[in-house]
């Protein structure tokens, strides 16, 4: 092996150990601090519309916004998914009454990727309840396009606004 290969590796190792000290690629670990909530509303960021540097040429990707009750024995309603532009403007209403999923059921919303719509600033505010305190269900929103041989994914997570009180 030449000093090269040898520098390469050194260098690998390092940055894994680095990573793993700081915790950038620590791994998941069950936690004992769950989130139990009986209902809340989010507002879940959505990128559909991103810039590549330097000329901020537009690329469009489409959007799932994805709904997961993540509650083993209970049923969560979802109260309301709407979509709002950059400058705050109601696009669309997704439920014109409550959805009601049951343990584990998942939902999504797709976005395709020529809805440009919403824009840079686009967003998601969802609003679920519960009968009673359930495990808060995962909102997000995934990302996804490709162009020229070129793919980009990521997830925006859902942020709470407002817890229930009943």
């Amino acid at each position: 092996m030449n000093n090269r290969a040898r520098t390469h590796i050194a260098g690998i190792a390092l940055f894994v150990f680095l990573s793993l000290s700081s915790g950038l690629c620590s791994p998941s670990l069950a936690s004992s601090d769950f989130k139990l909530s009986n209902g809340q509303t989010l507002y879940v960021p959505v990128y559909s519309n991103i810039f590549s540097a330097p000329r901020q040429i537009p690329f469009n990707l489409a959007a799932i916004l994805s709904i997961r009750n993540t509650d083993i024995s209970n049923s969560i309603k979802i109260i309301s998914a709407d979509y709002y532009d950059t400058k705050g403007k109601l696009l669309r209403k997704y439920f014109d009454k409550e959805i009601t999923l049951a343990p584990l059921e998942s939902t999504y919303l797709y976005l395709p990727e020529d809805d440009t719509a919403g824009g840079f600033g686009a967003n998601f505010i969802v609003k679920w309840t519960a009968s009673k305190e359930v495990n808060a269900p995962i909102i997000e929103c995934l990302m996804i396009g490709m162009k020229g041989g070129q793919g980009i994914s990521f997830v925006s997570p859902g942020q709470v606004i407002k817890e229930n009180t009943k």
